[in-house]
């Protein structure tokens, strides 16, 4: 599968990303993700289909906030997330990523979502 790009509201959530325009290493470090491959890897869970993984950001600003994830087993799946300490509406980012991939995950991809 394709990473997909969501609108949710005051927030995008995009996959992960480090190039030259923009790098989420750093928020990565402060979620406690040290591996040099840690981008490379979540890049691997969209083509493998788990876990996805995005970024949550605010509408403008290309800055990470949250990362949220969604573990696939089956026809069923966990969404998660993991606020960036210090980042400007993280919780609120959080929390937004939750319901929104939830949704799609409903939605889009017809599995069951299940608490983890």
């Amino acid at each position: 599968m394709e990473p997909v790009e969501i609108n949710a509201g005051p927030f995008y959530l995009r996959a992960l990303r480090a190039d030259d325009r923009v790098d989420d290493r750093p928020a990565l470090r402060a979620l406690g993700e040290t591996a040099d491959d840690a981008v490379a890897r979540r890049d691997r869970g969209w083509t493998d289909g788990t876990p996805l993984t995005w970024a949550a950001c605010v509408q403008t600003d290309v800055d990470m906030c949250a990362e949220i994830r969604c573990e696939v087993d089956g026809d069923s799946a966990v969404v998660s997330a993991r606020p960036v300490p210090g980042a400007d509406r993280a919780d609120e980012a959080a929390a937004v990523g939750v319901e929104t991939v939830t949704r799609f995950v409903e939605g889009a991809l017809g599995l069951a979502v299940v608490p983890g």
